[in-house]
């Protein structure tokens, strides 16, 4: 096959699925059913070029895009890959297939060759559950599948697969059956439904949501593909028209038209709708063999892999508005043993097993990005799965190995994961009797509670028969709403060491040097790597302070220990954002995001929104005029090109970078949004206003799914008002919630599981609070200057830091300066920042390294378990901070 990018031929088809889809007419399919000859009644229409042509508005010689190698820079870097062994799993026997659970991001299901399943926690390296093959109601087999297990057998597991939402998963076999298990956090496998679903083997199976209804969608040996209801197991839909047995499926939808891919081992490509009418498109493959499709995470950019009978491999993007291969990606090996397998993760990379190595690309460059071969020990061939947020990646090894690679989260993922086991173990044996809970906030000791085979149909299973050779909760017919929760029951009976700290010698502390005269600190985040630490003051003057690797610091984090260096660029040029006409600087409400690699920072002081240069300080763009201004600014987990504003009229503007466009906006706030944030796990996005309400919206389609005013604490007037903070734990299922009044976790509900208020010797409002890295602590400032250190579980106190104790001299009464805003670092879950009403800005670490807050050395440790949410650890670089208005 030439290098060339052919396109594929242009049958008539209707303007829909990828004849491929066009995105302003897709619902053409329904409206042109096919005529007796097998065509639609309707031609193919390329969609309007001048929309996918726009681009960023930028007065200045740099484009700026988030993703896509035609703007550059790229905010992508080398290091988000996960590269580095952190995990080798034997299985027992040769892998097939895996998958990483939706939610929970170590939490990987693998099936094998022998027809097995099991599901492993890769972080603990515990297997969970293990099913060894077979069938639940021997009665029920059709015939021909008892024939062919009394002919043979030897079964395989060809596909295995979670739900979309975690609580049920479906294992396609080499013989007939489809096996559909649910799962409760808890790790029990629980038999749901047993199908006979095809002639031969099921060589792939999916889920799907036609008609907002969950369905199995599953291919097979006998060229068919069908759909089944995933409650009752009733077949709805069959489609026929293969003339070749059906190798995989996509499933997938653009603006609400479901539809299905399908290829078989012919290289034939069809889409299919819902509808029993046929196939929609009959195109080829390159290589016209094994081919599977796989869409990027946010849906928008269509990849297919294939080999041929050859050994040529193919790894293609198509262009579905003309029905044509965009790229095809370069770097395989002449001839591949076996079928290669890929992968994709951030709506930027590809991955591919080829040469027994793991081959990555920029899904906008051709060429190889790199290749590595997880330390050797890799099959020609090997099978991948990345979790969904992109941390691991899960590689098959030979032995009847898997091997699990991670990036910088990853492994920040993974050690979290071992910091929990190790706190679990050291947890002393619970008392038998235990007293009723005490908790004296502030003295110097207080009792509390924490809760804490045979396929030769199949050449990708043959190459794994030759490699085993060589190598020697359903209820009443619905499924149950099962979700991780933050434990309400006493665990564990611990004495907490309650210290306040109120002098300089309690702890280490380091007001960062500063010769700028700017007013208060409103916004204060770490980079990303940890290594710098970013403000924002009221005069719309960012400043920035870097550390610099040394004998005494060799990581170049930041620390409280070494002074660190305000960053200029050599011209003295000031980072300043763009001011409204109409407001000065400190009356407008200020925000900023940084991006991912931390090459660029996104900003706003009640003007324009600027898009700055981190290395020279330099605007890259502006946007967004006001009125109305930005008030609050989060990226979308799965694309940076998508960037949630919060605005001073009460609306969310979900806004499109490379386009530069708002696509659409979000109502249903009664204030200026004061803080968002998205969960992956709960496909959702909080936000939080000055009317102290909370807002749920589902990312897929931007409708509003629940909002809530928070609770006011007692003896307070209700409602409350105020700017109201939103952060989510590391679990992506429970939210921090802070208010002047009160922190709150609440759960994916909007129901709130805890608060805690301002009482006795800690009175003074709320100014600020945000959760650990870990998410093990909840750290809240008070407008009085105090600190206070929260455990993350229960939010019972673990120590206070009085301002005396960072603050020396002492100011004068009357003049005290406090926290405006608290930020966390990245990685140290000890050391936070603030970010003060004076212009000043503090670090602050315990006085040990090996301490923590509310104890010293080993015996801060004895503070309870970790937090038992721990179904899902997902690290997403930097929390967001959170501040609130000083008084």
């Amino acid at each position: 096959m030439s290098s060339a990018n052919p396109s594929l031929p242009h049958h008539p088809v209707a303007a829909g699925p990828p004849g491929l889809v066009q995105t302003s007419g897709a619902a053409a399919f329904l409206k042109h059913p096919r005529t007796p000859s097998g065509a639609t009644g309707m031609d193919y229409q390329p969609a309007d070029p001048e929309h996918l042509m726009k681009r960023i508005r930028t007065g200045q010689s740099d484009d700026v895009s988030f993703s896509g190698a035609s703007h550059s820079p790229n905010v992508y870097s080398q290091d988000d890959l996960p590269k580095t062994v952190v995990r080798a799993i034997n299985q027992g026997s040769n892998v097939m297939s895996m998958d990483f659970h939706p939610q929970q991001q170590t939490l990987l299901l693998v099936g094998t060759y022998l027809g097995e399943i099991s599901l492993w926690e890769v972080g603990s390296r515990e297997r969970l559950a293990h099913k060894p093959f077979k069938v639940w109601d021997i009665s029920a087999p059709s015939m021909p599948l008892q024939s062919a297990l009394l002919n043979d057998a030897a079964i395989s597991v060809n596909r295995c697969v979670w739900g979309p939402d975690g609580l049920i998963l479906g294992v396609a076999f080499s013989k007939h059956i489809v096996q559909i298990y649910t799962y409760n956090p808890h790790g029990e496998l629980r038999q749901h439904l047993e199908i006979d679903a095809h002639i031969g083997g099921v060589n792939d199976i999916a889920f799907a949501h036609p008609n907002k209804q969950l369905c199995i969608v599953t291919c097979g040996d006998d060229k068919t593909i069908k759909v089944w209801d995933a409650v009752a197991g009733r077949r709805q839909y069959t489609f026929e028209g293969h003339e070749a047995p059906v190798y995989s499926v996509c499933p997938h939808y653009k603006e609400n038209i479901q539809f299905i891919f399908s290829t078989a081992i012919d290289g034939k490509i069809k889409a299919w709708l819902y509808d029993c009418l046929g196939s929609r498109v009959d195109y080829d493959a390159p290589g016209f063999w094994c081919t599977m499709m796989a869409y990027s995470a946010d849906g928008t950019r269509l990849f297919s892999c294939g080999t041929s009978k050859e050994g040529e491999s193919h790894l293609v993007e198509w262009n579905e508005t003309e029905g044509a291969i965009k790229r095809t990606y370069s770097g395989f090996r002449k001839r591949s043993l076996g079928v290669v397998q890929f992968d994709t993760t951030r709506n930027r990379f590809l991955a591919a097993g080829d040469e027994c190595q793991i081959k990555f690309w920029d899904m906008d460059n051709t060429s190889m990005l790199t290749a590595v071969d997880a330390d050797g020990g890799l099959p020609a061939s090997p099978r991948l799965r990345f979790n969904k947020e992109g941390s691991l990646l899960a590689v098959t090894a030979n032995d009847s190995g898997i091997k699990i690679l991670a990036n910088t989260d990853g492994m920040r993922l993974i050690r979290m994961l071992e910091s929990r086991a190790i706190e679990k173990n050291r947890a002393p044996p619970e008392p038998m009797n235990s007293k009723p809970l005490i908790v004296n906030a502030l003295g110097p000791v207080a009792t509390v509670s924490a809760s804490m085979a045979s396929m030769p149909e199949r050449p990708d299973r043959m190459q794994a028969a030759v490699s085993i050779n060589s190598l020697g909760p359903m209820e009443s017919g619905r499924l149950v709403d099962i979700k991780p929760r933050i434990a309400d029951d006493v665990d564990k009976i611990k004495t907490w060491k309650m210290s306040d700290a109120v002098d300089p010698s309690q702890l280490k502390t380091l007001r960062l040097p500063d010769s700028l005269t700017t007013g208060k600190v409103v916004r204060l985040i770490y980079t990303n790597s940890g290594l710098a630490l970013l403000a924002l003051a009221s005069n719309a003057v960012h400043k920035l302070w870097k550390w610099q690797r040394s004998e005494r610091n060799p990581s170049g984090k930041a620390t409280a220990h070494i002074v660190p260096q305000l960053w200029q660029p050599p011209n003295g040029t000031l980072m300043t954002n763009d001011i409204s006409d109409s407001k000065s600087p400190e009356e407008s409400a200020a925000c900023i995001a940084l991006s991912k690699n931390d090459s660029y920072v996104m900003s706003a002081s009640g003007g324009k929104i600027s898009l700055f240069n981190m290395m020279t300080f330099k605007v890259m763009t502006t946007f967004m005029s006001p009125p109305p201004a930005a008030t609050f600014l989060a990226f979308h987990p799965q694309d940076n090109n998508i960037i949630a504003i919060g605005m001073e009229d009460s609306t969310i503007q979900i806004y499109n970078v490379r386009v530069d466009e708002v696509k659409t906006k979000l109502k249903g706030h009664q204030n200026r949004i004061t803080g968002l944030a998205f969960s992956q796990n709960l496909n959702a996005l909080v936000s939080s206003g000055a009317d102290a309400q909370l807002c749920m919206w589902s990312i897929d389609g931007w409708e509003k799914k629940k909002s809530r005013l928070i609770q006011a604490p007692a003896g307070q007037q209700s409602p409350l008002v105020g700017e109201t903070k939103v952060q989510f734990h590391n679990d992506q299922i429970h939210l921090l919630v802070v208010h002047e009044s009160q922190i709150a976790v609440y759960d994916s509900k909007l129901e709130c599981l805890r608060s805690w208020s301002p009482k006795d010797n800690l009175n003074a409002p709320i100014s600020s609070g945000i959760y650990s890295c870990d998410g093990l602590l909840v750290y809240a400032a008070f407008c009085d200057g105090a600190v206070a250190v929260f455990d993350a579980d229960s939010l019972r106190l673990r120590c206070r830091i009085a301002s005396s104790a960072y603050i020396h001299p002492p100011t004068v009464s009357g003049t005290a300066a406090f926290p405006t805003v608290i930020a966390a670092h990245p990685s140290e879950a000890n050391q936070i920042a603030l970010g003060m009403s004076d212009g000043t800005v503090h670090v602050l670490e315990p006085g040990d390294v090996e301490q923590k807050w509310g104890g010293s050395g080993a015996s801060a440790q004895d503070n309870g378990p970790l937090p038992s949410n721990s179904s899902n650890h997902s690290l997403n670089g930097q929390p967001p901070e959170m501040s609130m208005p000083s008084r």
